[in-house]
């Protein structure tokens, strides 16, 4: 899949480069909505420490979700589009926090929070490179082909952390789980549609996929699809991708 090219692309690369010269702060990059955040957390380390141990993974890959309908930023692909409910409660604040949801009655998949509190704006860590605890990782992912799939996509990343329910809402800057950005962003960064997404969520008008180019780990691509529908009932559309 090709990365952005447009001049708009640069432009908004350089002002990245910018603000990480200038040595912001994680907080302050967190009050920003997903969308801008989320090339700065290429590169970065997530780790999380448990009884077990601790597992440290790189992110080579995520992905941006923004607001609800008739907000200021609407995001049909999001859990928040629809507005606050009690499952999505988290995504809305305070920043800096894990958004930890189930899907498919299989999976979690682990986003960082983003933005003031009361607006809704996530980033989902869809896939990166362990780079400690690999023990651990591989006891979690026993299915796993190799270390290159350990995390590999969102629901493998969380289960190779230990992330479930019970992490969701828990601060990700420090104690249990800490996330440490780069000393300098990355520097190949590809752009393009969410994974897993179908409807207006998953075009290129919401190219909020983010990706370092020439990484193994970074999940493979492929489009939302409509799922069987229930006897007598309508067709049931993605809005997450779980893998």
């Amino acid at each position: 899949m090709a990365g952005s090219t447009s001049g708009d692309g640069h432009a908004r690369r350089a002002c990245y480069l910018k603000a990480m010269a200038a040595r912001i702060d994680i907080m302050e990059l967190l009050q920003r909505p997903a969308t801008e955040v989320a090339p700065f957390l290429l590169g970065a380390l997530v780790r999380h420490e448990t009884a077990e141990g601790a597992v440290v993974v790189r992110l080579t890959e995520v992905e941006a979700y923004l607001g609800p309908r008739g907000s200021a930023d609407p995001d049909p692909g999001s859990h928040s589009y629809g507005g606050r409910t009690e499952r999505n409660s988290a995504m809305f604040g305070p920043p800096g926090r894990l958004y930890v949801y189930f899907s498919y009655g299989m999976h979690f998949s682990a986003n960082l929070v983003c933005r003031p509190e009361g607006l809704s704006s996530g980033c989902l860590l869809r896939a990166g490179e362990i780079m400690a605890g690999v023990e651990l990782a591989r006891s979690r992912r026993p299915t796993a082909k190799s270390d290159v799939e350990l995390a590999q996509g969102p629901a493998r990343l969380a289960k190779a952390m230990g992330f479930a329910r019970e992490h969701n809402g828990m601060p990700a800057l420090g104690g249990e789980v800490t996330v440490t950005l780069p000393d300098v962003p990355a520097g190949h960064v590809l752009t393009g549609p969410r994974v897993g997404i179908s409807g207006p969520g998953g075009t290129a008008d919401y190219p909020w996929r983010f990706w370092l180019g020439g990484e193994p780990t970074v999940s493979k691509f492929r489009p939302g699809a409509v799922r069987s529908p229930r006897p007598g009932g309508p067709a049931v559309r993605n809005t997450r991708s779980a893998r």
